[in-house]
């Protein structure tokens, strides 16, 4: 057990629970994390995993050997973490994770101003939906959109943001379209597989029946764009968007609060402390337009 970096990737075999999911997430080809596999089983001299139709099982001696793996990983991730806080340069790494729209319909003016603030920081933007685990150090800063603060990890340190609105919205050429045939119901395009049409009783516009689908928001805003039908935005989107227009008679909704969080010891060095002081500044200049308060009609 004195290898870390074969502990390592029998971690994320054993995590992810199969060989081609670890691989994508240490960013290694199939045949590195097998090799590593190989070379702890027969350092130990036992099978780690059982190979499935369905995936890798841990064996007996597989779950007994995660156990101190996990240990050995959160130690290394704190020594990391205590290391990383202690530089205080403006430079090296930082890597932000976010929701896609919140990255390009919001932000990126504000990354593009930092950058050139300080030249010698190394940016990462992670643009994901999926919750990334500050931490094991995953990434550095999260900006996230909090409906439920109690939800929040009670080991992050946390700064809260503006409220955020959604509206609902349609292209200004698909209203003029259904002002001259208003018998014509509008579709509603739906950005995931359950979303709710009863959103558009409170418009002024019939909704269709029959949906518009899809699990991708830069589809969605595409769609309501090329005038597909209407949909539910946060503000910030619909509103700075001059192919869009709020639908007439909708209202606005609470979309949630925008948080900025950081770990322990990362969140004192130098430029996560710069990046979270400059993003909290501007976010507070945001707020009329997150909020809904400045609509583009």
């Amino acid at each position: 057990m004195n290898d870390w970096d074969d502990i390592r990737y029998f971690l994320a075999v054993a995590r992810e629970g199969s060989v081609r999911a670890a691989a994508e997430r240490l960013e290694v080809n199939h045949s590195t994390v097998l090799r590593h596999i190989a070379q702890l089983e027969d350092r130990l001299g036992t099978q780690m995993f059982e190979k499935l139709p369905s995936g890798y099982r841990l064996t007996d001696a597989g779950e007994e050997v995660l156990e101190f793996a996990e240990q050995m990983a959160a130690s290394s991730n704190q020594l990391q973490t205590r290391v990383f806080g202690r530089d205080q340069g403006v430079r090296g790494r930082l890597r932000l994770t976010m929701a896609p729209t919140v990255a390009s319909h919001l932000l990126m003016p504000d990354f593009v101003a930092f950058a050139g603030l300080y030249p010698d920081v190394e940016m990462e933007i992670l643009s994901s939906y999926e919750p990334v685990n500050l931490t094991n150090r995953e990434a550095d800063v999260a900006i996230r959109v909090v409906v439920d603060r109690n939800t929040l990890p009670q080991n992050l340190h946390g700064l809260k943001g503006p409220e955020i609105s959604s509206g609902v919205y349609m292209s200004r050429k698909l209203l003029a379209s259904w002002r001259a045939d208003a018998d014509v119901p509008i579709r509603w395009i739906v950005k995931n597989r359950y979303g709710d049409l009863d959103k558009f009783h409170q418009s002024n516009i019939p909704a269709s029946e029959i949906p518009f689908r899809t699990t991708d928001a830069a589809a969605q805003i595409v769609a309501v764009q090329q005038g597909l039908g209407m949909t539910s935005l946060p503000c910030f989107v619909g509103d700075t968007d001059p192919l869009l227009t709020r639908v007439p008679g909708s209202g606005l909704e609470r979309h949630g609060t925008l948080w900025l969080l950081t770990h322990g010891e990362t969140r004192k060095t130098k430029r996560v402390r710069l990046f979270t002081e400059f993003l909290s500044r501007r976010l507070s200049a945001y707020a009329p337009l997150l909020a809904g308060l400045v609509p583009n009609n």
